[in-house]
């Protein structure tokens, strides 16, 4: 019988060398460098005497995938999907260097720490102590190291699916966001497990306008002024709130009065509620709920003295499952009678996707299993994905994938939220062992 604190010291110097690997994925194609960590995986994995294949969808982009037979071609299937590329840096904002991955006060530090090479790692080292010991499943163990995912998967799980599906499918998989978790006002320890995952729906807006010369602007067709009248009526948009089970469920779990309960699952009086809230907690409460649309790039201009005739908004909007409205309906009402003086084009879409959950899903019942042996007495609480996960690219086709890991008890959301994607990325050694010892107990008892 394995133990977390066994897991430990593996999953650490696996993590260690996946940051030092800087596979930094920046959108270009020529970023990432994933070969790096494919390769780091393959050889750790070759080690158990498995048979490891790469697939290159472009020179040093290389995703990896490792399987362990099941003696059941019609049992079920679990893949446990981690990510090898990790998001830029400013290594002026950090008090370590970002890609030494040095081990401090029991935290690793590094970029990708949290998101998500430490599930990476400790799936790998789950994984790696399965073939060690002859585990033998009914169905097969999938383990997919996947490049691309901070660029939206390209190059990585979509172009997989797309291209070597029989390589990476299975019926359940567990892959990134997720497993923090908090104690409520009874005592009981809620850990979160995400299950669906709001929506994509990018778009660029160019607004168009007629030039001319700066010193003369009383009366000008500006096309910049247009602009920043577009971005703020998105930024005064209100569109209907999406109250549904797995919200309401969030709700339940939070430690807050009866009357921000009530209003947080009143459509009338949520949008009041969230604006009492601490700003970390307002944002979180209102992306999990609502579509949301955020101005981000412009591009356009010529010169100084040169009233603009074109500009370029480039918008990100998430939508939010169960919103039946289209983006395009919801920039109409949001840009009311500007919306003809703008051409809408799409930049990259993909639909809300949700698993099912529940006592009457294996997976769920085995995650819940062994989130006991951290936690007895702890409860699941289903959660939304706000932003984008490989995750997307089985749900899209019918299989179960959750968003999990499971960290120690100072890892809250809000713990797990500052350091995502920010300055001085860190993650305790003892959250690598629960993590490495949860997919390990889940890929036995659901395999078997």
């Amino acid at each position: 019988m394995a133990s977390a604190k066994e897991f430990e010291g593996p999953t650490t110097e696996l993590l260690q060398t996946l940051i030092r690997n800087e596979c930094v994925n920046d959108g270009t194609p020529e970023s990432g460098h994933e070969t790096r960590s494919s390769d780091t995986l393959k050889q750790y994995l070759e080690g158990s005497g498995l048979d490891v294949q790469t697939y290159t969808p472009r020179e040093g982009r290389d995703s990896m995938v490792a399987r362990i037979e099941g003696s059941d071609p019609n049992a079920p299937s679990l893949c446990l999907m981690g990510h090898t590329d990790v998001v830029p840096v400013n290594p002026d904002g950090w008090r370590h260097d970002p890609f030494g991955a040095e081990l401090i006060d029991g935290e690793i530090w590094g970029r990708g720490a949290i998101d998500m090479l430490n599930l990476t790692s400790s799936m790998a080292v789950a994984f790696r102590h399965l073939a060690d010991t002859g585990f033998r499943p009914k169905g097969d163990l999938v383990y997919f190291g996947v490049g691309d995912e901070e660029a939206g998967g390209g190059l990585g799980a979509e172009w997989m699916a797309e291209h070597h599906w029989d390589a990476i499918d299975a019926d359940y998989v567990l892959t990134e966001l997720g497993g923090w978790s908090h104690e409520s006002a009874d005592g009981t320890r809620q850990v979160t497990v995400n299950v669906n995952e709001k929506g994509l729906a990018w778009r660029r807006l160019r607004v168009r306008g007629t030039p001319g010369h700066g010193s003369m602007p009383f009366g000008a067709d500006n096309a910049l002024i247009k602009a920043a009248e577009i971005v703020r009526r998105l930024t005064e948009y209100r569109p209907i709130p999406e109250l549904d089970e797995i919200w309401r469920a969030q709700v339940a779990s939070m430690d807050v009065t009866d009357d921000v309960r009530d209003g947080l699952s009143d459509p009338a009086k949520i949008w009041d509620t969230i604006d009492t809230l601490p700003t970390p907690v307002a944002r979180t409460c209102h992306a999990h709920t609502h579509t949301t649309f955020s101005p981000n790039v412009v591009h356009g201009g010529q010169k100084t003295n040169i009233i603009p005739d074109v500009i370029d908004l480039e918008i990100d909007i998430r939508v939010v499952p169960g919103d039946q409205e289209s983006a395009e309906g919801h920039l109409r009402a949001a840009l009311g009678d500007l919306y003809d003086q703008v051409e809408v084009s799409d930049i990259q879409n993909s639909p809300a996707t949700t698993s099912p959950f529940g006592s009457d899903n294996a997976l769920w019942t085995s995650v819940e299993k062994h989130t006991q042996v951290a936690y007895p007495g702890a409860k699941l609480v289903p959660g939304l994905t706000v932003g984008g996960t490989d995750a997307r690219f089985y749900r899209e086709r019918g299989r179960t994938a959750y968003g999990t890991g499971l960290f120690s008890p100072g890892m809250d959301f809000a713990t797990f939220g500052s350091r995502f994607h920010g300055h001085n990325e860190r993650i305790d050694v003892a959250s690598l062992g629960l993590s490495a010892e949860f997919f390990w107990g889940i890929a036995r008892d659901l395999l078997t």
